[in-house]
């Protein structure tokens, strides 16, 4: 069941001439590749005797634990990672899954500190420098999976997608955008029909679309432009992708030349995606982010779209880290166990791969090491109006497709949409998860 309302969110209605058009969220994974079998593996449960196997009792160990590295009492933490690696596990319920990741973000943590002689839990982790999980090609195809499984991504690029939409005229002659860390691009087919649709019922033609899209792999970023270009041919639409790499797999790199990396053609419209990106730009400091923002908002597009967790995994101090870190990803996987089949393979890479790479991020590093740097909102709004951007009101438009979403693909009565500031949360029960809004 949705959540509540905000007050606030009934005061923006203005009266249009014509209905925006509606950014369809078709099946466009099949346009990547077909959508994967429904596969079975087999489950255990965890070992919970002497212990208990209550969430509070799940919690509680783990914070014990974390506390104990906090004092640098490693000997007592090494005992008690012993224990929570005896009462965890990647294929239990999702309290003993949840405890799995923790355990081994915390190991790889004595690990670094030089204290862990045991060896870390099934899964990896915490031998030498990082998580197991690092080659791109892993990467993206648990994307692909993340974004079928959960309504995070869709919802992201649901609702960004209407504010571009709605941003840019009718009979604009052209549309460019710039997609920082585009991925497979499964954000952009349906705005690409919303487009098509929109000239069709119009006196005016097609505008010609450019996006910019940048990556860590030119491969990946020349796939993706050619499938795009090919479902934009399908509908009538003139298509450019431009790839634009991240040079050493650095996101700031692209702050220092910003705008001239963007070439931008007379009468075309710009709109900025910013989704699951500006907290990468976050060191211990904000400046990076500042610069960036500041070259953005030269370029004077017409929009720009964020989308965040919700969570504050970047204070400087573990043991507040640690906790934020646990109240955010055991909502998330509460919300799995509730929705995804306790045999499905994608939720298990999901959890191994994705999560449990934020996971061990946000636990085991320290320092610039760290790139899961996620904010609240207020941080971001803070920092944007500091630029010089306002925030712009999503739409009542926006909001009925961002429910027909989670009533249609994720019918759980645990997530819930709010709008506060003018901008959508989604949440699972009580606790809000991601953000998104539009900037101008």
């Amino acid at each position: 069941m949705l959540g509540s309302f905000n007050s606030s969110s009934s005061a923006h209605n203005p009266t249009q001439e014509q209905e925006p058009t509606a950014v369809l969220d078709l099946q466009f994974h099949q346009i990547i590749a077909p959508p994967p079998a429904t596969t079975t593996i087999n489950t255990t449960s965890g070992l919970i005797s002497g212990f208990g196997s209550s969430a509070v009792h799940f919690r509680q160990l783990l914070i014990n634990c974390a506390e104990l590295i906090s004092q640098s009492d490693f000997p007592a933490a090494q005992r008690l990672i012993s224990i929570l690696a005896s009462i965890s596990s990647p294929y239990g319920d999702s309290r003993e899954r949840l405890v799995h990741q923790f355990v081994k973000a915390l190991s790889l943590r004595l690990t670094r500190c030089g204290r862990l002689t045991i060896p870390p839990p099934c899964g990896g982790g915490g031998g030498g420098g990082g998580v197991i999980y690092q080659s791109e090609e892993a990467l993206q195809s648990c994307y692909l999976s993340l974004n079928q499984i959960t309504p995070f991504i869709r919802f992201s690029h649901l609702t960004a997608n209407q504010a571009i939409l709605e941003a840019i005229e009718v009979g604009q002659p052209g549309i460019h955008i710039i997609d920082f860390d585009i991925m497979h691009g499964v954000q952009w087919p349906p705005l690409m029909q919303a487009i098509a649709e929109r000239s069709n019922t119009s006196l005016f033609p097609p505008p010609l679309l450019r996006i910019t899209g940048t990556g860590h792999d030119l491969n990946i970023l020349q796939k993706t432009g050619d499938r795009l270009l090919k479902f934009a041919q399908s509908l009538g639409l003139r298509f450019h992708f431009h790839p634009l790499l991240l040079l050493n797999n650095d996101p700031c790199s692209l702050s220092l030349h910003l705008p001239s990396a963007i070439t931008l053609l007379p009468d075309e419209d710009l709109a900025v995606n910013c989704v699951l990106y500006l907290h990468q730009l976050l060191k211990d400091d904000s400046r990076e982010l500042r610069i960036f923002l500041h070259r953005i908002k030269e370029l004077n597009p017409k929009v720009v779209t964020i989308a965040e967790r919700e969570a504050n995994h970047n204070h400087p101090f573990f043991l507040q880290r640690f906790m934020e870190a646990l109240d955010h990803y055991t909502a998330v996987f509460d919300s799995l166990e509730a929705t995804v089949p306790p045999i499905s393979r994608e939720r298990l890479a999901v959890e191994e791969i994705w999560f449990g790479r934020e996971i061990m991020d946000i636990i085991a590093g320290e320092g610039e090491s760290r790139k899961e740097r996620h904010e609240r909102f207020e941080s971001w709004e803070i920092m944007l109006r500091s630029v010089g951007f306002n925030n712009v009101p999503l739409s009542p438009f926006a909001l009925s497709q961002a429910k027909l979403l989670l009533r249609l693909h994720y019918p759980s009565e645990g997530y819930h949409l709010q709008i506060i500031n003018n901008s959508f949360f989604l949440g699972w029960q009580n606790q809000p998860l991601f953000s998104v809004s539009s900037w101008h």
